[in-house]
């Protein structure tokens, strides 16, 4: 009974995502849409080819051709002109191989046997790529499909040609994807992300909890928040990708600049700097600690400068891709400077006995200050 309930929440779960994912493709632009909207190229190029290669001029092989174009309406149109090719190369390699085999021999089952191991090592050629495979699949076309010739051959090789130029047709004409959309959200989910671990680190900071599970919980999310960092980056390459042989990317788009690749870094310190600071405050929170926990007046004013650490963060991000310049920015880093001498200051007047709480609020002063200079060397 168990198994059944958690199935059917799973099933509940997932129809409710899916039925959300469909309301954000029907409620404006996003991923989703972008999703939809590919979805539908790649039917229209399959019946685009099937209408033209089977319908209209009765082509003998006339499956391969919207078989290939739907296969080649990919994420970007720089993709599809690559995989193309490749797939192009693969299935010719293939077809012309097992065509070869099957007419010397005149057996297919020994043809095939053969055959597709050498089409098979063939595929794992790194010029062929992640189309390799399609090598061992224009072999068993032949090998499977009826009658073996050199025409049969050709006709396969010119339908897969022929469907290629439909599918990357389609992709370049209609709507070609961009997706700078896509980087500039997925750098606003890793600052939010930031923003909030430290502004949680600083109320705990602030209150005096030294609680190991949450300091434990905080910990956790400062390491997914590398993740983060790295759909980011993933996202940008992506996104330059897709505005390569794009024809709008001379009407609307513009490929992303060098603000973007700043932005990665400042996030990829951050990343660093919020892992740094979470790791200390969890072994200063563990039982039988290894850090000392600094004295509350040090943490309460370490706590404020982690809120000012947030604070320049989302004010940096709103900045460099808001729709205007925010001139809170520089004040902003330039509090924080003055917030850190003022921690060193502090932390130098306190003379704390215990020289593990030095080394310890060493250690989280250290991870702000390699911050705060990366968040002032890239400002706009």
């Amino acid at each position: 009974m168990q198994g059944i309930r958690t199935a059917a929440q799973t099933a509940k779960r997932q129809v409710r995502a899916a039925g959300q994912a469909v309301g954000r493709a029907w409620a404006g632009p996003g991923r989703e849409r972008d999703l939809v909207v590919q979805a539908g190229k790649a039917a229209l190029a399959a019946w685009l080819a099937w209408a033209l290669a089977g319908w209209w001029l009765k082509a003998p092989m006339a499956f391969v051709a919207p078989w290939v174009a739907v296969v080649l309406v990919e994420s970007t149109v720089y993709r599809s002109i690559a995989h193309g090719l490749q797939q192009l190369a693969a299935i010719a390699t293939g077809t012309v191989v097992a065509t070869a085999a099957a007419l010397l021999l005149h057996d297919t089952m020994l043809a095939m046997a053969l055959v597709l191991p050498t089409v098979v090592l063939l595929g794992n050629w790194q010029r062929l790529g992640s189309q390799g495979i399609y090598a061992a699949t224009g072999a068993l076309f032949v090998l499977t499909g009826g009658d073996v010739g050199i025409s049969t051959a050709a006709a396969r090789i010119t339908e897969a040609v022929f469907g290629a130029a439909v599918g990357i047709a389609v992709n370049a004409l209609i709507r070609p994807p961009v997706y700078l959309r896509d980087v500039r959200a997925a750098l606003r989910d890793a600052t939010r992300e930031a923003h909030d671990i430290l502004d949680a680190v600083a109320d705990g900071l602030a209150d005096g909890r030294w609680d190991a599970d949450e300091a434990g919980t905080w910990h956790e999310r400062a390491l997914r928040l590398h993740r983060l960092v790295d759909q980011a980056r993933s996202a940008l390459g992506h996104s330059r990708e897709s505005l390569r042989v794009n024809l709008r990317r001379r009407t609307r788009a513009a490929a992303p600049g060098k603000d973007y690749d700043d932005a990665v870094v400042v996030l990829d310190y951050a990343a660093v700097h919020t892992v740094g600071v979470t790791r200390t405050v969890l072994e200063a929170s563990a039982e039988g600690r290894r850090a000392a926990r600094p004295h509350p007046a040090l943490a309460r004013r370490y706590a404020a400068f982690l809120r000012q650490t947030a604070q320049a963060l989302q004010l940096y991000n709103d900045s460099r891709f808001g729709h205007r310049h925010d001139h809170r920015l520089r004040p902003a880093v330039d509090d924080l400077h003055r917030a850190l001498d003022e921690l060193r200051r502090q932390l130098s007047r306190s003379r704390p006995a215990d020289p593990d709480e030095v080394a310890t609020f060493g250690t989280l002063l250290t991870q702000a200050h390699r911050l705060a200079d990366q968040l002032v060397a890239s400002k706009p």
